[in-house]
């Protein structure tokens, strides 16, 4: 029982640090940023719209979930939630193309609307989507009525956002700050490794535990 409430607040928490640790997610371009203005606090300032339009994509796919929620069972709602994720997993093993911006002199809005369409492109806000329906499954099991369920639905929905976030910004900042002051952009090319299959990969594991779970 413990672990059934539990785990998923912990999954959501975890993935938050996966995306934190993606490149793709944002701190490559801060540290960049930093660099090409020879500047730590670059690099900071970079990490508050980069946050923000992360959690912008994740706050919009949560909040449409929580409105299908409320209007459909879970176990019917898990099945179009895990296609979807299948099917972004799928296309990110064949397909490493990332949205480019128009360089790195982007102000507080360009920086905020490219990390919401990276996070939106790379399917963030989707893969918490299954831990979500099982938070809000346990609260139904719960006996709440439809209201209550509702309202705890929008709770849940606020809550795995600001857990994720919390997970995200962590993560970010450290390895923003690893990255810059102690690696460089020199070395990290060294160390390099490609994140596109892990993260097809995660995709498509979630779609699997979506479904089985």
């Amino acid at each position: 029982m413990f672990e059934q409430h539990i785990g998923p607040w912990a999954a959501v928490l975890a993935l938050g640090m996966f995306h934190g640790i993606n490149p793709g997610m944002g701190w490559l371009f801060a540290v960049a940023l930093g660099m090409q203005e020879r500047s730590r606090r670059a690099v900071w300032w970079a990490i508050v719209p980069l946050t923000v339009g992360h959690a912008l994509a994740m706050a919009a796919v949560v909040a449409l979930a929580v409105v299908l929620g409320a209007a459909m069972p879970v176990d019917i709602l898990k099945w179009p939630v895990a296609a979807t994720l299948a099917a972004l997993g799928l296309y990110r093993l064949y397909r490493h193309h990332h949205i480019r911006g128009g360089g790195m002199r982007v102000g507080m809005m360009g920086l905020t609307g490219w990390s919401f369409l990276m996070a939106s492109s790379h399917g963030a806000g989707l893969m918490v989507l299954p831990f979500l329906l099982r938070i809000t499954t346990v609260s139904a099991h719960s006996g709440h009525h439809q209201a209550a369920a509702s309202a705890s639905g929008a709770f849940a929905g606020t809550a795995v956002t600001v857990l994720h976030m919390a997970g995200y910004l962590l993560v970010t900042v450290m390895v923003a700050v690893v990255v810059y002051e102690r690696l460089g952009l020199h070395l990290l090319r060294k160390l390099w490794f490609n994140l596109d299959l892990v993260w097809a990969a995660a995709l498509i594991g979630t779609a699997v535990w979506t479904v089985w779970s």
